[in-house]
């Protein structure tokens, strides 16, 4: 016996859970709040805390190891899982994980994700639990084997020791100058987000947009040191498309227009509209892709809603419908199938961004590191939390901390052989 028992202890998560719909429609702040009603089912207030769930395994020699569940900052949007319930997720885990757990070979890392987070009738379990669990099954088998959560991944899909760095994404969250300010004293690789979800943040035809935009770049030269260069990436939350309109000539127009503000800098836009369906999404991304690439735009699209699942992401991919793709951990489900969408990424010659969101934890953050690293994804968010400091320092610290220790054993590998 592997597992002899597991615990389960309610958390919070490092942000809230924010109503997309009732923020869109035009909700107005006060101070940190929103003030009116919600619009989607599960909130009863537009902004709540972000609360999780640690599952603990008690191993045969009483290591505990440890997984977080929870769902993403826009819970209910897109197509994703409704806001996390605590007390409904620890219900169904106890009786239906739980058993499957204390039977799993949690040695053979893949294997038990498959067993424990089997469908329950049909259906397939919450997001949320597949995500904790499978975090803490690659703990379990990184313990057992003795070695680190990268390793495991590598072992488990065939894949070489990584030496590259994956580069780090920062979201500023709405304090937009003063955290641009911290991402580019402290040299991140992608800034910055910018959070432009609502009317006011884009602007009339999106000038605020491109006011902000031109900003960065500015602010980006004052102060960053000698060769400095980041991407820029911002997240618009589909509001070109309901400001510019949903034609995709005129989406990539507007893109364009973007990526000419700034010359020299390679822009990524997160998000550009919602067509509401993920079959129309697909379609209408492909068109603004192939404009963009028959122009030789500097400028990329990054896909996030309607794109959730393992498979959603397969079918943008293979339609070639999104420059990127933000592998957004918690809808994915297991952190298993994270690493299988990095890989289907890389294999059609699309960009793989493993994401997530800013109600996540610090232990959830720790093996997304692991994961991209061992499957060298494109770039990585810095999480959890709408702060720049404790993601950066969190995410950036547990890579260099897995490289120095996959260094090692190259280096004593070497020398043995």
């Amino acid at each position: 016996m592997q597992i002899k028992d597991v615990l389960l202890a309610p958390g919070t998560g490092a942000f809230f859970y924010d109503d997309q719909a009732a923020i869109g429609s035009g909700a107005t702040q006060n101070g940190f709040i929103y003030v009116g009603e919600p619009k989607t089912p599960g909130f009863n207030s537009i902004r709540i805390p972000a609360s999780s769930l640690s599952i603990g395994l008690v191993l045969a020699d009483d290591t505990v190891v440890w997984g977080d569940m929870m769902n993403v900052q826009y819970s209910g949007a897109g197509g994703r899982d409704p806001v996390f319930e605590t007390a409904q997720i620890s219900d169904l885990t106890s009786r239906v994980v739980v058993p499957r757990l204390l039977d799993a070979d949690a040695s053979r890392y893949l294997d038990a994700c498959a067993t424990v987070l089997e469908p329950c009738k049909h259906k397939r379990l919450p997001l949320a639990i597949e995500y904790g669990v499978s975090q803490a099954l690659l703990r379990a088998a990184a313990h057992l084997q003795r070695m680190t959560m990268a390793e495991i991944i590598c072992s488990e899909f065939d894949l070489p020791l990584p030496t590259r760095r994956v580069p780090i994404y920062c979201q500023s969250g709405d304090a937009r100058e003063i955290n641009v300010d911290k991402m580019i004293l402290k040299a991140v690789d992608v800034l910055p987000h910018g959070l432009i979800n609502s009317r006011q943040k884009f602007g009339q035809c999106g000038q605020t947009f491109l006011d902000f935009v031109k900003w960065v770049a500015t602010r980006t030269r004052e102060l960053g040191r000698p060769g400095y260069h980041p991407v820029l990436h911002f997240d618009v939350y589909g509001w070109i498309g309901q400001e510019i309109g949903l034609e995709p000539q005129s989406i990539a127009d507007f893109i364009c227009k973007v990526a000419d503000t700034v010359p020299g800098f390679t822009i990524n836009i997160e998000s550009p509209a919602d067509f509401g369906s993920t079959r129309a999404q697909i379609e209408n991304y492909a068109k603004i892709v192939s404009i963009l690439d028959n122009r030789g735009s500097s400028a990329r699209i990054v896909v996030d809603e309607r794109c959730n699942t393992l498979e959603d992401i397969r079918l943008f991919v293979e339609a070639k419908a999104t420059h990127l793709v933000q592998i957004k951990t918690p809808d994915v489900g297991s952190i298993a199938d994270t690493a299988r969408a990095v890989l289907i990424c890389k294999q059609n010659g699309v960009g793989a961004y493993v994401g997530g969101s800013c109600t996540e934890t610090d232990l959830s953050a720790q093996a997304s590191v692991h994961v991209s690293v061992a499957t060298q994804a494109d770039m990585m968010l810095a999480k959890p939390g709408m702060g720049v400091d404790e993601a950066y320092s969190i995410v950036g610290n547990e890579q260099n901390r897995l490289l120095a220790m996959l260094n090692r054993r190259r280096v004593r590998a070497k020398n043995v052989g």
